[in-house]
């Protein structure tokens, strides 16, 4: 399995650019929480407990991202509740405004995402790799986290294969 240091720097080659990162710290943002919102019916509530394919979702990806890194797995997690939480709250409006919602966010966050790709003058990750998918929200965590200074060995690990 590939370790975290693999799965960032694999995606940071595709993402070197400045500008590219700060559309990323956007559009990516945005395109999670779209899918969580659409993904958020059906959605199956009893004895105080609900279920949906966002839950699912978020929990498969949070198991994912904590075999990778306890300390980004853990903030992956949490910050997948808050998504999933606001999909259930988004789900319970009308089928119209839900749709507009997931539609919406999805459009404008892989326009986000494009526009940093032109800037970068390359394409997507995904396109060579399916699990960019996967990677990029921890990417764009994990970025914030090395803004914050925190994680330096990590950052330091990710950024030597490109010197």
């Amino acid at each position: 399995m590939k370790t975290i240091t693999d799965h960032l720097a694999d995606y940071a080659a595709y993402h070197r650019d400045r500008r590219n990162i700060a559309t990323h710290l956007v559009g990516i943002p945005m395109i999670v929480i779209a899918l969580q919102i659409l993904l958020s019916r059906p959605y199956w509530a009893f004895d105080g407990w609900f279920l949906s394919p966002a839950l699912l979702v978020a929990v498969a990806a949070s198991f994912f991202y904590l075999r990778l890194d306890r300390v980004l797995g853990w903030l992956m997690a949490v910050l997948l509740a808050l998504t999933v939480l606001l999909g259930v709250q988004v789900a319970a409006l009308s089928t119209t405004l839900w749709l507009s919602w997931g539609i919406g966010l999805f459009v404008v966050g892989w326009v986000f995402q494009f526009i940093g790709h032109y800037f970068e003058g390359r394409k997507p990750a995904f396109v060579d790799d399916i699990m960019g998918l996967a990677i990029g929200p921890l990417f764009v965590v994990a970025e914030v986290v090395f803004m914050l200074g925190m994680k330096k060995q990590l950052h330091q690990a990710i950024e030597k294969r490109f010197s």
